[in-house]
């Protein structure tokens, strides 16, 4: 039963990243601007907060869908969080890259965002729930660590396989800090403004 629980967890947190998000944008950002390793050092990084994170939200995910309306909060904060990372990237744009990077300022950066990942809330909410109401999981603390503990697996797989894929364009175009930035910038601003829709259509639209 653990060890279906640990698959579990590894299995559905890799698709989990799979769609375009805050974390493995910044994940092909950090390979192309700065290099593989760097990018390795975020991973581990953001792998190992992501297990406690899981960990908490699959604690509470029966009080939090019940208690607040954890959807339309996520939705704001997502649009706060990728107008900010919009932002920040554009203004870098031009920047030239540094020759070196410290490793402490990758790992603080995947901590920061492993901390900061509201995009991973509705989803756990989601799949959290069926997995416990189909009895899929323990609700047990020791089924739950194991699941949290492939969930951070399975987070640091997907986000190596984004790493791995945005070297190998790198290899195959000549992509600058410029490019590179303007284009992550423009599709954290297409983030934001989707949500920002979506809270729209949900106000004004839905019935």
């Amino acid at each position: 039963m653990l060890f279906l629980t640990f698959f579990l967890g590894i299995l559905l947190n890799s698709i989990g990243y799979i769609p375009p998000g805050n974390i493995n944008l910044t994940v092909v950002q950090i390979t192309i601007t700065r290099g593989i390793k760097q990018a390795l050092y975020f991973i581990l990084a953001f792998s190992s907060i992501e297990v406690l994170f899981t960990l908490g939200v699959m604690r509470f995910v029966q009080w939090l869908s019940s208690e607040i309306k954890v959807g339309e909060y996520i939705d704001g904060v997502m649009i706060v969080m990728f107008l900010v990372l919009g932002i920040s990237t554009w203004r870098s744009r031009k920047e030239m890259p540094k020759a070196d990077y410290s490793k402490k300022d990758s790992i603080r950066y995947g901590m920061l965002l492993g901390v900061i990942n509201p995009m991973q809330i509705p989803y756990w909410l989601f799949v959290g729930a069926y997995l416990i109401s189909h009895e899929w999981i323990d609700k047990g603390y020791i089924s739950l660590s194991v699941f949290s503990i492939g969930s951070g697996i399975g987070a640091a797989l997907a986000l190596y396989g984004f790493a791995r894929f945005a070297q190998y364009i790198q290899t195959k175009f000549t992509l600058n800090n410029y490019v590179v930035n303007k284009a992550i910038a423009g599709l954290f601003f297409a983030l934001s403004a989707y949500h920002i829709f979506k809270l729209i259509y949900i106000h004004f639209f839905k019935h």
